[in-house]
């Protein structure tokens, strides 16, 4: 009978717990009218989010090269580093949006003739369909993005072309090459894209090219972003990084810049999730 009444009190409690476990949901899908196709997304909500009422900030976590939206998820162990940081304290409690960006066309950018939109798709598909379909608090402050390899070139540029949306940026080994405008006439050339429009060419090569955004950019603007990079000693993309890095010293642009030992792993991107969930969470709570 003591066994009956002990279960009968402990299962509410039980259930409780249960209820406020954070989820995982992978294989989730947007209708792209821009792309004119379905695209996947993954989301985290964080443990209470279905039993509570209130809003959260989000983080958009932006995968690499050759993965989609279930690597943060699968490789990256972004349900088990988030449920540790936030129950140690060392992160508030968000969402965190992963967008597939390796269907159709690889990349998170429009391409040269703009008929592919992907970047478009971002900003006027994504964000307000999820930020609608979550309580997501919309306010700048309360928005952040981060990303590795690929995703941290998308990170990187999104946050310088649209400051005005974040309040944090934490690009991660990013791909942030700086070849010359040569280099990048040669390389269209090598892959055989048929510019259409020709005068198109050099504003879309200072969109999207690092060094450039930073010198065309508005330093009022870029400063209005919290940045935090970090890249490994061993990683072949370590110079563009340290040249972004140098470029915004000169210009002044306060930013976090981080040079640890490893290379372009997993392994690494790991050890970083932790920081980028802090460092995203103290700007949530700026005053």
């Amino acid at each position: 009978m003591k066994k009956i009444l002990l279960s009968l009190i402990l299962m509410p409690l039980v259930l409780f717990t249960f209820a406020q476990e954070s989820k995982v949901f992978d294989e989730l899908i947007i209708t792209s009218k821009i792309l004119n196709m379905e695209r996947k997304y993954a989301v985290y909500l964080p443990a209470g989010y279905e039993t509570s009422q209130r809003s959260y900030p989000v983080l958009y976590l932006l995968h690499g090269g050759g993965d989609d939206q279930t690597g943060w998820v699968q490789f990256g162990e972004v349900q088990h580093i988030a449920d540790k940081a936030i129950q140690e304290g060392k992160a508030t409690a968000m969402i965190i949006i992963m967008p597939d960006a390796n269907t159709g066309k690889r990349g998170y950018f429009n391409d040269v003739n703009n008929e592919w939109r992907y970047e478009d798709f971002f900003f006027e598909e994504l964000m307000p369909f999820v930020e609608k379909k979550y309580r997501i608090k919309t306010e700048k402050r309360y928005r952040a993005i981060a990303g590795l390899s690929m995703g941290g070139g998308g990170t990187f540029f999104y946050a310088m072309h649209r400051p005005d949306l974040f309040s944090s940026a934490c690009p991660l080994s990013g791909s942030l090459r700086n070849t010359t405008f040569e280099e990048f006439q040669k390389g269209l050339e090598t892959n055989k894209v048929v510019v259409k429009n020709e005068s198109s060419l050099r504003p879309y090569y200072d969109r999207h090219n690092a060094l450039q955004q930073i010198s065309l950019s508005d330093v009022e603007k870029m400063k209005s972003v919290k940045w935090y990079f970090d890249c490994g000693d061993d990683d072949f993309l370590y110079e563009g990084n340290s040249l972004v890095h140098i470029a915004l010293k000169k210009k002044e642009i306060p930013h976090e810049f981080r040079i640890r030992d490893g290379g372009h792993t997993w392994t690494y991107w790991r050890t970083s999730l932790p920081e980028v969930l802090g460092f995203v969470s103290d700007t949530f709570h700026q005053k």
